[in-house]
This record gives structure tokens, C-alpha cells and sequence, in this order.
């Protein structure tokens, strides 16, 4: 019994075995702990996001006095569908939904496929001035958006598209932070060798750019065209100075036609403005996946 013991204690002191109350040993328990706060963190942060969109269904649902209450209403009312009703009667805000839709596609898919197109040339093609070219569309992202409004208005005058969707959307069809997103994107992603063998197989740019160079980059393209959507759809001064008719309204301006012209209905306008909020929900509900794939991959490539 005596011996047993001794090996016993002999085997607990080998430098092979570790004991749970030594310094290197796991603690599952405190690591267990500190992924719950993460946790809790990540759960306060996500109601503190969302609560925005349930205050404007909140002041929507009741009147405007919800939104200057002390202390402040957190529980819906029972008049949402009367003010959405409201919203529908006043302006065309089903047709406005449309054309926000339009272009928004329009601008978020030419962007992203123009912008890819650029940076293939900017960072594969060999040609003369090419760096001089880049370094003055990098020096546009210097000037502020609303010193090109006006030589943007006479060149859409010129071309009688004053009151129509496409003068909307043919100005915001390529970005210069676009172009420098896909140029540094198709750099640091396809091989020099790649494209060359594809010029010995007898292929041209565009063969090249289409079938070798944009299905590499396509997830910075999604991105990118995601980013152009959601700024077309959230645009205001742009489509206000360009569109004129009701009929061609966007879903912003369609939303600053609900105010009367000395008064404000916040209930009216937090109506409209959910009513607005809500297309954007749907598109991150099936492409959020997708678009932190996209951001990530160009975060650990290059």
C-alpha cells in the first residue's frame, strides 16, 4: 500500500502531467465567460441599431406628439395602416417605390460592372499616360459632389434627359472610388501570367476581362454594386434638381412631398419613411451574407 502510494505520488509530480490549478492550465470557465459578454455586447449593439426603425414605426402608429412626449412612448399604436393609407393617397408612393428601384439597380449594376471594367484597365492594361489617367480620377475624389451639379445639369439638359430616370442614372453609372476599389482588387488578385497565357490562346481584353478578370473579382463587384444601391436609394439632392413630375419621383422625394409647406406631420413622414426603410431590410436580408463574404475576401487578399 505503501509503495502504491509512493508511485502514486510519484506519477502526480512527472513533468508530463499538469494539474487543472497550475498557471498553464485551461480555464474553460473564464473562457466561457467572456464569450457570453462578447455576446451580450453584440445583442446591445444590434437593438441599439434597430431601435430607429421601431421608433419610426412607433411615431407612424400614434401622432405626431409621440415624438416630443416625456417621458417618450415605446409602445405602438393602433393608427400605422391610416397613416400608410395616408401616405399612399398623397403621393404616388407605390410608383415612387418603383423608380427608387430602377435606378438604384441601374446605378448598383453599372457601377459594378463600369468600375470593374476601369480597374482592369487601369491595373492589366499597359497603355501610354495610364498612370497619369488614374492619378487624376483619384484627385476627383478631392472635389466635393456638389461643385459637379451644375456642368451635370447642363450636360443632361443637352441631352433633353431634364424629368427622366435616365438623367438620374447615367451620371452616378461609375465612381472614382469604384474605379480605385476594382483596380486595387484585380492587382493584387490575377496573375500577370494569367492573362498572358489567355493573349497566347489567342483571346482579346474583353475576352479576358469578361470571362477571366470579373468572375475573379466578382464578390468586390457585388460589393461594390450593393454600396451603389443603397446610395442611389438613400439619394435626395440629385433626383430633387433633375425630376420635376410626380410621376418620376423617387422614394426620397417622395417622402419631402408629404410636408405640407409650414408644417411638419412627423407621423406622416415616419410613415413614408418606414415604408422607405423597409425595400432595404429585404436586400440585406438575402445578400448580408454574401456582402461580408465580399468585404472580407478583399480585406486578406493582397
Amino acid at each position: 500500500m505503501s509503495g502504491s502510494t509512493v508511485d502514486l505520488s510519484a506519477a502526480a509530480k512527472t513533468p508530463g502531467t499538469r494539474s487543472s490549478s497550475q498557471p498553464g492550465a485551461p480555464r474553460r470557465r473564464h473562457s466561457g465567460r467572456v464569450r457570453w459578454w462578447v455576446y451580450g455586447i453584440l445583442i446591445l449593439a444590434a437593438l441599439g441599431s434597430a431601435f430607429p426603425l421601431y421608433w419610426m414605426f412607433v411615431v407612424s402608429s400614434t401622432s405626431t406628439a409621440a415624438a416630443t412626449q416625456l417621458p417618450p412612448r415605446v409602445i405602438p399604436g393602433g393608427n400605422f395602416f391610416h397613416m400608410v393609407g395616408v401616405v399612399f393617397s398623397t403621393v404616388p408612393f407605390a410608383r415612387s417605390i418603383l423608380n427608387s428601384i430602377v435606378i438604384a439597380v441601374a446605378i448598383g449594376g453599372g457601377q459594378a460592372v463600369l468600375c470593374a471594367l476601369a480597374g482592369f484597365a487601369f491595373a492589366k492594361l499597359r497603355f501610354r499616360g495610364r498612370n497619369v489617367l488614374f492619378l487624376v480620377v483619384l484627385l476627383t475624389m478631392t472635389v466635393p459632389a456638389q461643385l459637379s451639379i451644375i456642368p451635370q445639369y447642363m450636360i443632361i439638359s443637352a441631352f433633353n434627359w431634364v424629368d427622366t430616370l435616365q438623367g438620374v442614372i447615367f451620371p452616378g453609372l461609375a465612381s472614382a472610388f469604384g474605379i480605385f476599389w476594382m483596380r486595387q482588387h484585380l492587382a493584387s488578385t490575377m496573375d500577370d501570367d494569367l492573362m498572358g497565357s489567355a493573349r497566347i490562346d489567342g483571346a482579346n481584353s474583353w475576352q479576358i476581362f469578361w470571362r477571366i478578370a470579373f468572375p475573379i473579382v466578382r464578390p468586390a463587384a457585388f460589393v461594390l454594386g450593393l454600396l451603389g444601391f443603397v446610395s442611389s436609394w438613400n439619394d435626395f439632392l440629385w433626383p430633387f434638381i433633375v425630376l420635376k413630375s410626380p410621376e418620376n419621383y423617387t422614394v426620397q422625394i417622395a417622402i419631402q412631398a408629404l410636408q405640407k409647406s409650414y408644417t411638419v406631420n412627423l407621423g406622416l413622414a415616419m410613415a413614408g419613411s418606414f415604408l422607405a426603410t423597409l425595400p432595404l431590410l429585404v436586400v440585406f436580408f438575402f445578400v448580408g451574407r454574401r456582402l461580408v463574404a465580399g468585404i472580407m475576401d478583399g480585406a486578406f487578399k493582397g
